[in-house]
């Protein structure tokens, strides 16, 4: 702005010589002493003016200043007030009277914690007792040790379209609104009975038929995840997978494919592991889960023995939910972790990891999961495996067609 203020001064000093020399007949030499006449007074008239704005800006810092030294002054007037009468009071005294009284209140305090502690561990087992005595719920046949079925036998029926798999909503505890569905693979016997994972899936041995299976588990939850998108009803789709399906380099290449073709849902599916498997995974196995999660598959840990993990290893590996049996965890909370049950699952939040309460069999427990904070449940109480819903099945899940998958 200073500039223009100059330069104005040079043009109008400049104009009035010009004027002089043409309008009033002066030689050169008058016309530019009348310019420069110009611009003397006028340079001048503006370093005055500039001047006393610089004066009048230096006046009002020191009045400033002046009363910036006046309240400092008088707050550590007031301040050195204070430290005297701190001084003439005897301090040493009442903290140690404070710090007594303290010291009785945490010993108060921790005495109540136990006692409200144990309350709650006998009012558990009481109401653990009188749940034994409700109307027993329908549950799950026990697994054998062995499977019933032999792996030709379950072959044969997959070559029937005898393999269905059926949902088992996991619900948001207390409403029970679906949260997601495990795709639960049986063996339709006729009749409407069904044969569960346990009594025909090999335990040892059967690797080309368990990848098959698998397979087919992906493409139908694939399916299931497509559909409930359409249908306005996303949900998380959890799929068994087995480790033999992570070993066979054909089989993950074209599990990635198939995720790559289906990424609008790849974020909706959550491959199942029980933490024993995957404790002892070697880095070739997790580097095979690591390139589905990278095409947005989620990882849960089923089965989970102990709490005591390193939960931020896991979430960088995937890991977004882990599941505990709810009946062991109620009943030896203290053997899952150190933290209080009503801690577990906010601690996991901090990771953005759920923590999935299964095998629930009485409404006993349902509260007593409520108690502890735990909102995500599944077990044959809660809903027992059941086909897709209406507007989530389709061909394939109502009438299972054969499919052949290269091993």
């Amino acid at each position: 702005m200073q500039s223009l203020v100059y330069l104005f001064i040079v043009l109008a000093g400049i104009g009035i010589g010009a004027a002089g020399y043409f309008g009033l007949s002066f030689n050169l030499i008058e016309a530019f002493v009348t310019a420069l006449c110009v611009w003397s007074i006028a340079l001048v008239m503006l370093e005055r003016s500039l001047r006393r704005r610089a004066e009048a800006r230096l006046q009002r810092a020191i009045e400033e200043l002046s009363r910036l030294l006046s309240t400092n002054a008088h707050a550590g007037a007031v301040l050195g007030q204070r430290i005297n009468a701190l001084a003439e009071d005897n301090a040493g005294n009442r903290l140690d009277v404070v710090e007594a009284d303290i010291s009785v209140l945490g010993t108060v305090v921790r005495q109540v914690a136990e006692s409200v502690s144990e309350m709650e561990e006998l009012r558990k087992r009481q109401n653990r007792r009188d749940g034994a005595h409700l109307t027993v719920v329908t549950a799950p046949p026990a697994a054998p040790e062995e499977p019933t079925f032999t792996v030709d036998a379950v072959r044969q029926a997959i070559e029937e379209g005898r393999l269905v798999f059926h949902l088992q909503p996991i619900v948001t505890l207390p409403l029970r609104r679906p949260r997601g569905y495990d795709l639960v693979p049986r063996l339709s016997l006729g009749g409407g009975d069904f044969a569960e994972a346990g009594e025909f899936l090999p335990r040892h041995g059967g690797e080309m038929l368990l990848r098959r299976i698998d397979r087919l588990a992906l493409e139908e939850g694939v399916a299931i995840a497509r559909r409930a998108r359409a249908a306005g009803q996303p949900a998380t789709i959890h799929l068994p997978i087995s480790r033999a399906s992570l070993v066979d380099a054909a089989i993950i290449e074209k599990t990635v494919a198939l995720l790559e073709a289906n990424r609008i849902v790849a974020g909706s599916m959550a491959l199942v592991i029980e933490e024993a498997e995957w404790t002892g995974m070697p880095l070739s196995e997790k580097a095979a889960l690591n390139a589905f999660v990278k095409r947005g598959v989620q990882l849960s840990l089923a089965a989970t023995r102990s709490l005591r993990l390193n939960f931020g290893e896991l979430t960088g590996e995937g890991v977004r939910s882990v599941r505990v049996d709810a009946p062991g965890f109620l009943e030896r909370p203290d053997a899952f972790s150190d933290l209080h049950t009503a801690d577990i699952v906010s601690y996991l939040k901090r990771f953005e990891i759920d923590l999935i309460a299964t095998g629930v069999t009485t409404e006993d427990q349902v509260l007593m999961l409520l108690e502890d904070g735990v909102t995500l449940a599944e077990g044959w109480h809660i809903g027992a495996p059941a086909p897709a819903p209406l507007e989530l099945a389709g061909d394939a899940v109502a009438e299972p067609q054969p499919k052949r998958v290269q091993s």
